[in-house]
């Protein structure tokens, strides 16, 4: 045989289309060359692919050989075919004869230059859609801990080149390693560093009940206040307050950290702590990223030449902390008003474009004044100064933050309050808002923060006084109406947290307090 056709996937965003590896042996002058659209670190698998073959044992063929990566307008990138070339090669050349027709199996990895294989971006989207057409897939032993979260997948991880021509010459088909003692290493090596506990944080009993109430709904949420009053102390333990992410959710977590700028894969301490969290039958925690405020627009939403994700994505079903929210530029912080409505963020490039997930909850903190001390002791900030600093968050912004929350600086009664009060469990407390959620689910099918505006009121079953608090406090508080829906959803999260079934005054009077971090809008 001098052709031979091996089945792989390419990557465009979370998607994983297939890729036909086609690999032709002819006469004439020794030379190698890759087709189809390929970039350029996949047209350096040449030389990867040669090393390999001659490492583990094989014969490199003499002659042309032509490596053709099909469809030709799909780009290819990434060292992810080079498995598959190599396979391809091996099949024409005839020094590997499988048993089984390569039809139905597709090939993932990179090849080291002794015939190792390396774990490689994306392998999880390319085991979902290997799965979901029935086919079984070979790939790294590092990116297989991900597949954890993947049922039915048909998956065989293996080391290196020889271990796969071991498998497809039928000495053995191996699942992924899901060996009980590596878990519990993973596990006890997870648990080592203890928790952050709400406790933690000295005072601040106005900023500890609204980040319950954003817990609960998971309604975006923003801190005004001094430095060092324990504005990132407290947006830190919102993950830790939030429910363990739902098996469907953690797989959603898992594609987009293996498609990752920063990450190659899966593998690695991160992998095993979400194999051990599955083994014991609850999900991952929560994602927490927290960009520096000098992070670029393409940081932040997506971009690059591949389109590749940011951190809104990064922080899918989980917390995205802006600190200094003033100093992000401002282009950046105005590109998170689509997200923040819909939930996800569409990344167009000249070559490429791509759709990603992006239901993340916002949590920011600010200072009151450029120095931040806002009217304290040495603060000499004019007015004008601090209409300028505020001046940097634009309206429709604001609109869409639900809870906005002023901190006083700590003194030294909430200090020794503070030393003198024993450690307090979360567990409670975070049983109440797993409740409380668990309300909205049911009643709904959503949270209270993505809850749709068409119906809200008949939909939230608000009182005949609640209706008249908000009227009368529209006009003083320049409510708009996308405001005015934001505290009634807050308000809604203040009854489903205290186990009410109707939304009173009482609730909606505490909801538009929550709402006052920046004064009247």
């Amino acid at each position: 045989m001098t052709l031979a056709r091996v089945a792989c996937r390419a990557q465009v965003g979370l998607a994983a289309p297939p890729v036909q590896v086609e690999a032709h042996l002819g006469a004439g002058l020794p030379s190698f060359s890759i087709v189809g659209l390929a970039a350029t670190e996949v047209k350096e698998s040449k030389e990867r692919v040669r090393a390999a073959l001659v490492n583990a044992g094989f014969e490199f063929p003499a002659g042309r050989i032509t490596v053709n990566l099909a469809p030709a307008d799909l780009p290819k990138d990434g060292g992810r075919f080079d498995l598959a070339v190599a396979v391809a090669i091996l099949v024409a050349s005839g020094q590997l004869r499988p048993r089984h027709d390569l039809s139905g199996t597709e090939f993932l990895g990179e090849l080291a230059l002794d015939g190792a294989l390396r774990g490689v971006r994306g392998a999880l989207p390319a085991a979902a859609a290997a799965a979901q057409v029935g086919h079984d897939i070979v790939l790294p032993r590092g990116d297989a801990q991900g597949l954890m979260w993947l049922p039915g997948v048909r998956a065989h991880a293996v080391g290196s080149l020889l271990e796969v021509c071991a498998l497809l010459e039928g000495r053995g088909w191996q699942e992924p390693e899901r060996e009980v003692a590596a878990i519990d290493a993973a596990a006890g090596c997870a648990s080592s560093a203890p928790p952050p506990r709400l406790d933690d944080v000295c005072g601040q009993a106005l900023g500890k009940r609204a980040l319950q109430v954003a817990a609960a709904g998971g309604h975006s949420l923003l801190f005004v206040g001094p430095p060092g009053c324990g504005k990132s102390m407290l947006a830190q333990r919102l993950p830790v307050l939030l429910p363990p992410l739902a098996p469907q959710e953690a797989l959603e977590v898992a594609m987009i950290a293996s498609i990752a700028p920063t990450a190659s894969s899966m593998a690695g301490s991160e992998a095993a702590s979400v194999t051990a969290d599955a083994s014991r039958g609850r999900g991952p925690p929560r994602p927490f990223r927290a960009p520096h405020h000098t992070a670029s627009a393409g940081a932040i939403i997506g971009g690059g030449s591949d389109a590749r994700p940011g951190e809104i994505t990064l922080a899918h079903r989980g917390v995205l902390f802006l600190d200094e929210l003033p100093e992000f530029d401002r282009r950046v912080l105005e590109a998170l008003r689509e997200p923040l409505e819909s939930g996800r963020v569409a990344v167009s490039r000249a070559g490429q474009q791509a759709e990603y997930p992006a239901a993340f909850q916002l949590v920011a903190a600010m200072n009151p004044c450029p120095c931040g001390r806002a009217g304290g002791p040495g603060c000499r900030c004019k007015p004008a100064q601090v209409e300028r600093y505020r001046a940097r968050l634009s309206g429709p912004l604001l609109d869409r933050l639900d809870i906005r929350v002023t901190l006083a600086a700590v003194g030294d009664a909430d200090l020794a309050e503070h030393r003198r009060r024993a450690p307090c469990d979360d567990s409670p407390l975070r049983a109440r808002i797993a409740a409380a959620r668990e309300r909205q689910w049911q009643r709904q099918g959503c949270l209270n923060a993505a809850l749709p505006a068409a119906g809200l009121e008949e939909r939230l079953g608000v009182s005949p006084g609640a209706e008249r608090l908000l009227a009368s406090a529209r006009g003083p508080l320049a409510l708009s109406l996308r405001a005015r829906h934001r505290c009634l959803r807050v308000a809604r999260s203040l009854a489903d947290l205290a186990g009410s079934a109707a939304l009173d005054e009482t609730h909606l009077a505490e909801a538009l307090a929550l709402r006052r971090g920046l004064g009247a809008e």
